[in-house]
């Protein structure tokens, strides 16, 4: 990706675009479609199960970021003030990302189609490395050094 892109575009829109795709990729491959649209009440737990936790993660993360008053605006990793690394940040180092994706997840569950459920998510995952997550692991070491590198040492940074 080019880095001019980095930082540019906010992440919910990336997950809103790549929720668009899965929807058109459910409607121009019905080939690939496992069962009918929210057909089935297991379909509806299911997809609704993965949305909450995944809503419930994000706003985890939000939460620590809050509590450490730092900066909650990705397209400013810069303005970061602490590096969080307590409540769910023990776990993932990127929860509102993960958060999203589990959101994600949950549409394609509800949408039934196999190539909406693995292209979204996996388009997703590889736009949020390449613009968002590479570049602030870059500002978070310049800024926490051997702080960031211990932390990055124990916590995966998905989950």
């Amino acid at each position: 990706m080019p880095r001019w892109l980095e930082h540019r575009i906010p992440p919910p829109l990336i997950d809103l675009a790549c929720a668009a795709l899965m929807w058109a990729l459910a409607r121009w491959l019905p080939q690939a479609q496992w069962w009918p649209r929210g057909a089935a009440w297991w379909v509806w737990v299911i997809a609704l199960s993965l949305a909450l936790a995944g809503g419930l993660i994000a706003l985890a993360g939000v939460r620590e970021f809050k509590r450490a008053r730092t900066t909650i605006n990705p397209l400013a990793p810069q303005r970061t003030s602490s590096l969080v690394i307590g409540g769910i940040y023990q776990y993932t180092r990127n929860p509102m990302y993960l958060g999203m994706l589990l959101v994600l997840i949950g549409w394609g569950v509800w949408l039934g189609n196999a190539a909406a459920l693995v292209a979204g998510p996996l388009l997703a995952v590889l736009a949020l490395n390449a613009l968002q997550i590479g570049p602030e692991e870059r500002v978070m070491r310049e800024r926490f050094g051997d702080d960031y590198a211990r932390y990055v040492a124990r916590v995966r940074r998905w989950c």
